[in-house]
């Protein structure tokens, strides 16, 4: 098996300047992050706060009236460790005239607009604050987009999407994370008994092994097969990462002008001063 294992003080280092390089670039000092009572939201918040300080850190829970009462209670775990401040919006008045509106929407399209709500929130919040939103979905999700574009893979930074599960769970753990969180089923809560394991079909211990080969290691499929994986397994996971390619770019834009460059950050300099 492919050995996952993170150099976690290193790790911390690194996500914890991330987190204070990028937010300090834009010239603001602190953060934003939707708390959600689960193990990647509560891994965001403690290197937030190890980057930035409690005081810079606002948590926000916006449960839904049928959220698990433990997603609370796990949020409220984190917020008395970290003593960061913290707000409560529910976003049950949000979404459910559109839920009204259209009585036969299947659970997807009500967990997409939940999550698309949220993200509502979360950005009027940043504007009240001063602080970035900072992301919270790890690498296994972001490749297999197990996500609501434009609702939880909104973000202006994400210290987390170069983490397979199986690494967020460790960092976590050495970074201290209650142990009820790290333990429950993994979760999006978007509607009763929901688990992302059940709705993928596949644990995230198995599919990180086979990420980490197709993507870090640059094996073929076939390659995957031979080290041990079922055929059908990889077949799978491969068209899942290839259909949900466009979630992990921005939206691409048509070219007119063969000398436009959308790529801000590397353009040349052109003497201007900052």
């Amino acid at each position: 098996m492919n050995d996952l294992t993170l150099q976690t003080d290193l790790a911390r280092r690194t996500l914890t300047g991330f987190i204070r390089s990028e937010i300090a670039r834009t010239g603001l000092e602190r953060a934003v992050i939707g708390l959600s009572g689960g193990i990647d939201s509560a891994l965001s918040c403690y290197l937030a706060v190890e980057a930035l300080g409690p005081q810079n850190v606002l948590a926000v829970r916006m449960p839904y009236r049928t959220s698990s009462p433990d997603s609370l209670a796990h949020a409220q775990l984190v917020i008395e460790a970290l003593g960061i401040p913290s707000l409560t919006i529910p976003i049950t008045e949000m979404v459910e005239p559109l839920f009204a509106r259209f009585p036969q929407m299947s659970a997807l399209r009500r967990g997409n607009v939940m999550a698309r709500a949220r993200m509502i929130v979360i950005y009027d919040q940043s504007a009240d604050f001063g602080g970035l939103v900072v992301g919270t979905g790890n690498k296994t999700e972001i490749l297999l987009g197990y996500t609501t574009l434009y609702g939880d893979s909104a973000c202006a930074l994400n210290p987390l999407g170069d983490l397979y599960k199986t690494q967020v769970r460790q960092l976590s753990r050495d970074l201290g994370v209650p142990q009820a969180i790290i333990d429950k089923p993994p979760s999006a809560d978007l509607w009763d008994g929901q688990t992302d394991e059940g709705e993928l079909g596949f644990t995230y211990a198995e599919v990180d092994q086979l990420l980490s080969l197709l993507v870090d290691q640059r094996y073929t499929p076939a390659q995957c097969v031979q080290a041990g994986f079922a055929e059908a397994f990889v077949r799978r996971v491969v068209e899942r990462v290839r259909r949900n390619a466009f979630k992990r770019t921005l939206s691409p834009i048509a070219r007119l002008n063969p000398g436009t460059n959308y790529d801000f950050v590397n353009l040349p300099d052109w003497g201007l001063q900052p």
